[in-house]
């Protein structure tokens, strides 16, 4: 039986809500499941570097002190691609720990602004913890969904997000309240998770493979033409996305009634960067 969009989310809440108490760096913590697939590499056998640093530069990283960077959950890094200038004001959806934000916040500067929208009330508290250990005073994090931005129309330059829109069982309402919040002109630069190839039905029923960024990822052409559908123009996409299987692993050998493995689900999911805009109209 499918899942509804309340367990789904409900379920998502509490996982995301579970890495903000531990403070966990990644999805390869010893508290987390192999479900969590986000770190782009088998749970059983961590590499020794963090999801952040796999994802941004040594500079990037210079400037946060180490337990900011270690919460950090994505599989991209949408700052790189979003081109910030000073003065703008950028929304991060699903901020977590607020890693993107605070990188957000430095290319702004002090006459811009960047919010963080999170769901989990867990993943509020740390971001704004981080803020004040740091003080990002041009941060602020507000708790809601991605569906329903609690954010004025036409208020944002720059929409960012990090492997997180995957997590949402409306994807339209997501890319609809984009579209919505963002100037004419506004950008729309995420890093995010797609299909290279249909998913098992029972993975997609999975709250589990939800959480993990798995079950919720669309193939790359679905994403774009939801992206289209909401307004948006000049969408540009990676000819290459990344698949999160690496080139010198393999599939688990397994029986033919045995369950899926996880390297199994990584050979169909990539990691993939895009940016499309509002209209000047």
């Amino acid at each position: 039986m499918k899942q509804n969009a309340e367990e789904i989310k409900s379920f998502v809440k509490e996982r995301y809500a579970s890495l903000a108490k531990s403070k966990s760096r990644s999805c390869c913590s010893p508290e987390a499941t192999v479900a969590m697939s986000c770190c782009q590499q088998d749970a059983t056998s961590c590499q020794a570097q963090t999801t952040a640093e796999r994802m941004y530069s040594n500079e990037e990283l210079a400037t946060l002190p180490k337990d900011v960077t270690d919460i950090s959950l994505g599989c991209g890094n949408p700052t790189a691609i979003s081109e910030l200038r000073e003065g703008e004001v950028v929304l991060d959806l699903g901020s977590g720990g607020g890693i993107d934000c605070f990188l957000a916040a430095q290319k702004v500067g002090a006459q811009g602004r960047v919010i963080g929208l999170d769901m989990t009330p867990e993943m509020i508290q740390l971001a704004r913890e981080n803020a004040q250990k740091i003080g990002a005073s041009n941060v602020e994090f507000r708790l809601g969904e991605m569906e329903h931005m609690p954010i004025e129309d036409n208020a944002v330059d720059v929409i960012i997000s990090n492997c997180v829109i995957n997590l949402s069982p409306d994807k339209d309402a997501v890319f609809g309240e984009a579209f919505r919040v963002l100037k004419p002109s506004g950008r729309f630069c995420i890093s995010d998770i797609v299909l290279l190839e249909e998913l098992p039905e029972e993975v997609k029923e999975s709250l589990d493979q939800w959480a993990g960024c798995i079950a919720g990822a669309l193939t790359e052409n679905i994403y774009l033409d939801k992206l289209h559908a909401a307004g948006f123009v000049k969408i540009i996409a990676d000819n290459n996305p990344v698949p999160f299987l690496a080139e010198n692993d393999t599939p688990q050998a397994r029986k033919p009634d045995e369950p899926k493995t996880y390297l199994d689900l990584m050979s169909k999911v990539a990691s993939i960067k895009v940016k499309a805009f509002k209209p000047d109209k």
